[in-house]
Parts: structure tokens; C-alpha cells; sequence
């Protein structure tokens, strides 16, 4: 059998569709469970334990250590994990992913899944057309499920056999004998192939196939899988290269956990692989590496059905398939040993590198932070501080960065205040005068520049698959951002007001400046409300938010008690007309940030108030 360049084209389409309908899967389950997944995510580590129970759970339920550990270091990086909690979660998601191994041995080989994909998603598809959202998410779900293990079955049919195509594997073959070099070498496929494709899931299902067919033997199945642990740390270390420093420390802690952990195996591998073999067999199952020695016998008692034991079709010969199908219960049986022996190093070995590394939590955070130092407090001031360009895990789990970064934003705005009301009082001409209008248009410059970065952000997670409630969320932060720069507009309006007001050589006098604070005044407490509710937008204060209307109605009033006691004063000639209209714009642009801020916590209180 010749294996040639179309053989691995659809050898890697095979893997492509496999990891295609691992993400469907994956982002089927998200959606379906909404944000319910984060709010767990936060909530479930509050100690080392909890954590990597939660790790545990979150990578076993979307199938995915890579797609559970970019989910960690996103969230280090908005703010909502501290580094020690993302070391106890990736410990447990790194667990978590023998869950998948599982599925693959047990319905893989035990049951042909494959024979039921095609009806699976013909019932999918029916659910897709659903009007609940909810079922239509369970339906991309099985359609995920389906083509999963239709692409293992068809690597299962690409995969090339190593005795058959000396050619193309004679590399491999060439090292397959040379004792422990042997492991250290399969050890090194296994971590670039993972990291070529990123996905340890794919890495073990090709390893399980050439095991379960006898191409290698126990030792270096087992050294692929242990270097497919280290090679899976590429995705969160590629998804932490644009994040801030927590970010890469928590990439950093993964990296180290895996190489701390295949370092003390490979010091101890035989001794551990024939723990295992014992082990599996004490279970009840056979020995995993009889099938190798089945398959090495076959090999030279009867090359001929050797030569067409996993050929997908029978042959024209009568006699060979007798022969053939005589063979086939004994391999499927001992291909069930060797699937679940490999699980069970799989296992084995997480397990027990989890109980040595979970003690060492503490050790682990000060080692990342001396590896990755923090920057000077201070470096960062005007940047995006949770999000970034490159930053961004699953859609529907990276909406918290997102509301993170608002409340800064909304934070660094309400500055902008304060900055105007000192200006109101700055001595027209002066250097402070001058200074504080540089650094308000600085802050707007800022401000534009951030609405900007966080609405493309958003619309990068409005590209993903979203549930309902997520997309009224997504639409609801960028009418917030929207206000939150308009806010800006009009701090710096004051500042513009101001600069006309000393063009036309105006003066205020106590009074003007006495009813501007006070206005002034009813602004901050509006915003200070506003703040309040961003930085709790998941669990909005119905105290805040009537406090905020109350708030509204306080500067409208002075807005109108302020408006009709100018004509008055102007009559009474308590100051010239001219400083009148500077003062009534002024207070007009106040009375205008406050219905910015009112819009705000419209908002929030009608997309989030409510969660389903």
C-alpha cells in the first residue's frame, strides 16, 4: 500500500474535521449554558481546591484544556482571577482533559459512534430550526458530537501504517528501538505535533489509533501523549502574548506545571508505564502492550492478513477475509485493552502530578513573577487595561473583559469632571489654565481612542456564536461606551466654553462660580452612581439605580431653578448679560452630562437588571 500526498491531505482534513467539530461542540455547550459558564468560573475558586475542581469541570463539560486555559489567562487578564486562583484552575483543567480521552476510548472503540453520526445530525439539524434558542444550541451541540467522531473514524482510515509505508515513516522507525532515547524522542513528536495543531484531544486520538493497531508499542504511545501535555501550553502561550503581565505569568504557570510534571515522569517512565500495565490488568483489564505483541506475531506467522487486517473493504479473496474476520474479535478486544490502558496512563499520570503541584501553588505564582516581573505602576496609565487587540478567548466568555474595561473607562472619564470644575476656577491666562485644558483634551483624545478599541473588541465577540441574552449585553456596552464618550465630549464642552468665555474677556462672579459647583456637585453624585453600577454590571443595586434617577431629577431642577434666576440676575444687573450666556451654556453642558449618565443606567438597568 502506497501512501501518497492525497493520503495525507485527507489525513490532515480528517484532524481538521475532528478539531472543527470539537470547537461546534464546545461553543454549542457555551452558548447553551450562556454566561452561566463565567459566573461559575468566578464564583467556584475561592480556594486551590474549589478551583481545580472548577478546572476540572469547565474542560470536561466544552471538551477543551486549550480552550478552558486561554479562557483562565483571559480572565487574569480582565481582572476577575488573581494568579494563584488561575494556577488551581489550569491545574484542574489539565485533569479535566483526560475526560475527553475517556470518550474517545470507551465510544470510539467500544461503540461505532460513527454509524450513528449522519442520523445524529439529521436530528440536529431539526433542532436548529427551533425557535428557542436554547434547542438550537443543543443541536449545534450534536452536530459538534457527530462530526467529532466522524473525523476520527476517517483518521482512523488515513492514518498511515508505519509498517506498511517504511518510506514516509522510516524517521520514526529509525528511533523506535533505541531504549529511553526512544521515549525522550516520540516525547518531542508528540509536543510539536500538539503544537502544530494545538489540540492534545487530536494528538491522543492519532496516538490511540496507531496504538490500538499495534504500530507502536506502550512506552511510546505513552511518551507521545506525555509530550502532547506540554505541546497543548502553545494556545494560552499565544493567547497571552498581547495580554498584560498577570496574563503571560498565568500562561507561564501552565507551561511550568506541564514541564515540571513530564520532567519527574520521564525520570521515573518505566517505572510508571509498568505501574500502569499492572494496574490496568489489576482492574480487570488485559495487558494494553499485547496487542503490539499480538500484532508483531500476526506480522510473522501470517503476513498476508497482516497485510489487510484494517483495510476498510474486504479483498476478492474468499479464503484471506475468512481468515480475516477469524482474527478481528481477539484485535478488537485486545484494541479495547490497549485504548484504556493508555487512558489510564493518561490519567494516571495527571492525577498524581495534580497531587504533587497542588501544594506548591504559592511557589509556583512567585516563580511566574519572577520570570515575568511586573512593569512600573504608572506604564500603562492610558492603555486598554483588560482588553487588547490579540486578547481574545471564546466569544461568549470574553463579554466580562469587556464590561471590566467599561467601568475603567467610565472611571478615567468621571477625572474629566473634576478636571473641568477646576478649570471653571483656574485664573484665565494662567499657566494652570493652560495646562488643565491640555490635559482634558489629552483625556477626550484618550477617550476616543478607547471607545473605539472597545467597540472593535466587541464586535470581535459579536463575530462569535452568542447566546440571545449575551447579544442584548454586547449591543447594551456599545450604546454605554457610546454615552460614556459623550460624557467626555461635554467635559471637555466646559473647558471650550471657558476658552470663548476668555476670548471675549468675560468675568464670572461669585455667585456664577457658587451655582456652577452646585451643579457641578449634583453631576458627580449622578456619576459617582453611574460608576457604581459599571463595576457591579452583573448584579446591578436597584438602590444605585434609583438613587442615579433621583440623581437625573436633582440636576434638571437646578438646571430650571438656575435658568430662571439668570434673567432675574441679568435684570438686577447682579452680572453682564454676556457672562449669563457663558454661565447658561455651562450649566446647559452639565444638564447634558447628566442625561449621557442617565442613559448609562437606562441600560443597565434594563439589559442586565434581569439575567436569565
Amino acid at each position: 500500500m502506497e501512501y501518497g500526498i492525497l493520503d495525507f491531505l485527507c489525513l490532515l482534513g480528517s484532524v481538521g474535521l475532528f478539531l472543527y467539530g470539537m470547537k461546534v461542540m464546545s461553543e454549542g455547550l457555551q452558548k447553551a449554558a450562556g454566561d452561566r459558564l463565567r459566573n461559575i468560573l468566578g464564583a467556584m475558586t475561592r480556594n486551590r481546591f474549589s478551583g481545580t475542581l472548577t478546572g476540572f469541570s469547565i474542560t470536561a463539560l466544552i471538551q477543551s484544556s486549550s480552550a478552558s486555559t486561554v479562557m483562565v489567562v483571559s480572565f487574569v487578564n480582565a481582572g476577575l482571577m488573581t494568579l494563584a486562583q488561575s494556577m488551581a484552575v489550569i491545574m484542574g483543567a489539565n485533569v479535566g482533559t483526560t475526560f475527553t480521552a475517556w470518550v474517545l476510548t470507551l465510544f470510539g472503540f467500544k461503540v461505532e459512534i460513527s454509524l450513528y453520526a449522519i442520523p445524529l445530525i439529521a436530528v440536529a439539524v431539526i433542532m436548529l430550526f427551533s425557535h428557542k434558542s436554547r434547542t438550537k444550541s443543543i443541536g449545534e451541540f450534536l452536530i459538534g458530537f457527530s462530526l467529532l467522531f466522524l473525523g476520527l473514524d476517517m483518521i482512523s482510515n488515513y492514518v498511515p501504517d508505519l509498517q506498511s509505508n517504511p518510506q514516509m515513516f522510516a524517521f520514526l522507525q529509525k528511533y523506535a528501538a533505541l531504549g529511553f532515547r526512544s521515549v525522550l524522542i516520540f516525547f518531542a513528536v508528540g509536543c510539536v505535533v500538539t503544537m502544530i495543531i494545538q489540540s492534545s484531544a487530536a494528538t491522543f486520538a492519532i496516538t490511540l489509533i496507531m496504538f490500538s493497531r499495534g504500530w507502536v508499542d506502550f512506552n511510546l504511545a505513552c511518551a507521545i501523549v506525555l509530550g502532547s501535555a506540554v505541546g497543548t501550553t502553545i494556545t494560552p502561550i499565544l493567547a497571552s502574548m498581547s495580554g498584560n503581565a498577570a496574563a503571560k505569568r498565568t500562561a507561564m504557570g501552565h507551561l511550568l506545571f506541564n514541564i515540571l510534571g513530564s520532567i519527574w515522569c520521564l525520570a521515573l517512565f518505566y517505572q510508571f508505564t509498568d505501574l500502569i500495565l499492572w494496574l490496568t490488568e489489576r482492574i480487570g483489564i488485559g495487558n494494553p502492550n499485547s496487542l503490539y505483541d499480538y500484532i508483531t506475531n500476526l506480522q510473522g506467522t501470517d503476513p498476508q492478513v497482516y497485510n489487510h487486517l484494517f483495510d476498510a473493504k474486504p479483498t476478492n479473496d474468499a479464503d484471506l477475509d475468512l481468515r480475516i474476520s477469524a482474527v478481528k474479535p481477539a484485535l478488537a478486544q485486545l484494541q479495547f485493552y490497549s485504548s484504556v490502558g493508555l487512558c489510564v496512563f493518561y490519567t494516571s499520570y495527571k492525577l498524581v502530578n495534580l497531587g504533587i503541584m497542588i501544594w506548591f501553588t504559592k511557589v509556583y505564582v512567585k516563580i511566574v513573577e519572577w520570570i515575568i516581573p511586573s512593569k512600573k505602576k504608572g506604564d500603562d496609565e492610558f492603555q486598554l487595561n483588560f482588553i487588547s487587540g490579540g486578547m481574545l478567548s471564546t466569544a461568549e466568555l470574553s463579554i466580562a473583559q469587556a464590561e471590566k474595561e467599561i467601568a475603567v473607562y467610565a472611571d478615567r472619564v468621571s477625572r474629566m469632571l473634576a478636571m473641568a470644575r477646576d478649570l471653571v476656577h483656574a485664573k484665565e491666562g494662567s499657566d494652570e489654565f493652560t495646562r488643565l485644558y491640555s490635559r482634558i483634551e489629552k483625556y477626550e483624545d484618550i477617550s476616543d481612542r478607547m471607545e473605539i478599541e472597545i467597540a472593535q473588541y466587541l464586535r470581535r465577540c459579536s463575530e462569535g456564536r452568542l447566546s440571545n441574552i449575551t447579544k442584548r449585553h454586547l449591543a447594551a456596552m456599545l450604546g454605554i461606551i457610546s454615552e460614556v464618550e459623550s460624557i467626555a465630549d461635554c467635559c471637555l464642552g466646559v473647558g471650550k466654553i471657558l476658552q470663548r468665555k476668555q476670548q471675549s474677556n468675560v468675568k464670572f462672579n461669585e455667585e456664577i462660580y457658587d451655582n456652577i459647583d452646585l451643579m457641578f456637585d449634583d453631576v458627580k453624585v449622578a456619576m459617582d452612581n453611574m460608576l457604581l453600577l459599571l463595576k457591579n454590571i452583573e448584579n446591578p443595586s436597584e438602590t444605585d439605580i434609583i438613587a442615579s434617577y433621583n440623581a437625573e431629577r436633582e440636576i434638571n431642577n437646578r438646571r430650571n431653578s438656575l435658568r430662571n434666576a439668570n434673567i432675574e440676575n441679568i435684570n438686577e444687573q447682579h452680572y453682564e448679560y454676556q457672562a449669563g450666556i457663558y454661565y447658561m451654556d455651562i450649566v446647559a453642558d452639565l444638564e447634558k452630562t447628566g442625561d449621557y449618565i442617565i442613559n448609562v443606567v437606562d441600560s443597565v438597568r434594563r439589559d442586565f437588571r434581569h439575567r436569565a
